[in-house]
């Protein structure tokens, strides 16, 4: 049973999305996020680092990533340590969802966190060395809130890429972008719900 949202999601509407096709089959899907109030980037930095903690909700003890997305995230283990251990940059992260609740939709992916520090995070699959798809969400301080940016890059770069791109593309297609971008804005969102619950803060409405 899915965990109670406690408030509700925030929707695409909220923030700006931008789609473009590059060369070789190669698409970018970038989402200005709205800002996310109450909340730094020291504190977005630690929740990255802990996402295999748990945390008080709803008036139980619950998974971290369960908490952040009850109604898609399925799974979230640190497949890898880094190199001076736990989830740092060098980690590699297995990420288990279903964008939408929808089964056609779902992933079950390796990343390796090849950046994370209190500007950003950038996860990434490779092919023989090449970047395939990569994930960066990056944040910055405002005035009592954080500037939340993702884009996602689908496809390797280079002409003899295409026929990976065109793989990726099937395994990916537009409709299940579509619905990752809803489920990027929802899950950012949950942010500002999340962190201030873990600071003490009392929480919005």
């Amino acid at each position: 049973m899915a965990l109670p949202l406690v408030v509700p999601l925030r929707t695409p509407d909220t923030a700006t999305v931008r789609y473009e096709e590059h060369p070789h089959g190669r698409r970018r899907v970038t989402i200005d996020h709205a800002p996310l109030e109450g909340v730094t980037p020291d504190q977005v930095l630690d929740w990255f680092g802990s996402l295999g903690a748990t945390m008080d909700y709803d008036g139980g003890v619950v998974s971290r990533y369960l908490a952040w997305h009850p109604l898609d995230h399925v799974r979230w283990e640190l497949a890898r340590p880094a190199p001076g251990g736990g989830a740092a940059e060098g980690a590699r992260f297995r990420i288990v969802e279903r964008f939408a609740g929808r089964p056609e939709y779902a992933i079950d992916v390796v990343d390796r966190v090849e950046k994370l520090d209190r500007t950003g995070i950038r996860l990434v699959q490779r092919i023989g060395g090449a970047v395939v798809t990569q994930l960066e969400h990056t944040w910055s301080a405002g005035r009592g809130r954080t500037h939340y940016v993702s884009v996602l890059d689908l496809g390797a770069r280079g002409p003899l890429s295409a026929p990976v791109n065109r793989v990726l593309r099937r395994r990916f297609p537009d409709p299940m972008v579509r619905a990752w971008v809803r489920h990027n804005v929802e899950e950012v969102g949950r942010l500002e719900l999340l962190l201030p619950m873990l600071a003490g803060a009392p929480v919005r409405a």
